[in-house]
């Protein structure tokens, strides 16, 4: 009897910290998001409003598309995984007529919102379903922000280029 009881316990402590992870696995990944966010915005506020055109070379995109262009997947992604409706369709954030310093940085501060108001209207049990990302990949809706993240993450490491040839020194890194 001890041994059933023993295993009981066990089995319902197991139980009880897994589902105390995945409660608190949403309120991680918005963590993360709100230092992205914040990191993002350091990068925005350091490029002068001037260069915010600058190109290292003619087919880049500038640095306002750039950050333009994390603000369309932030939106895409999050749209995505949740089926709420983002300001901006597909792509058109990046095509926005004003890029300037200040246009810009509510644009992609927006879309950061945006992601991580998505993210916490998900339960745990809704982070883990699956969907179709671009009727081609299934995938977890938490792998979808997971997407988003790393693209942002390699879009705004680009633009660390861009702030040096502007000559200014990019943000300290923010990993934590």
């Amino acid at each position: 009897m001890k041994t059933v009881t023993f295993f009981q316990t066990l089995l319902l402590i197991l139980g009880i910290s897994g589902i105390v992870r995945a409660q608190t696995s949403g309120d991680d990944i918005v963590k993360e998001w709100e230092r992205a966010k914040a990191y993002t915005r350091e990068y925005l506020d350091s490029m002068p409003d001037k260069d915010y055109s600058l190109k290292p070379t003619p087919e880049m995109r500038s640095f306002a598309e750039q950050m333009l262009h994390i603000a369309d997947a932030n939106y895409g992604f999050s749209s995505a995984a949740t089926g709420e409706k983002p300001p901006f369709g597909f792509g058109e954030a990046e095509k926005t007529a004003d890029k300037s310093k200040e246009g810009v940085t509510k644009v992609v501060m927006e879309s950061y919102d945006f992601a991580i108001n998505c993210i916490k209207k998900l339960t745990p049990a809704q982070l883990n379903e699956k969907f179709k990302l671009m009727d081609r990949f299934e995938i977890t809706k938490e792998q979808a922000f997971e997407k988003a993240f790393e693209h942002q993450t390699h879009h705004r490491g680009q633009t660390t280029v861009y702030l040096r040839l502007a000559g200014v020194k990019p943000p300290m890194e923010k990993l934590f």
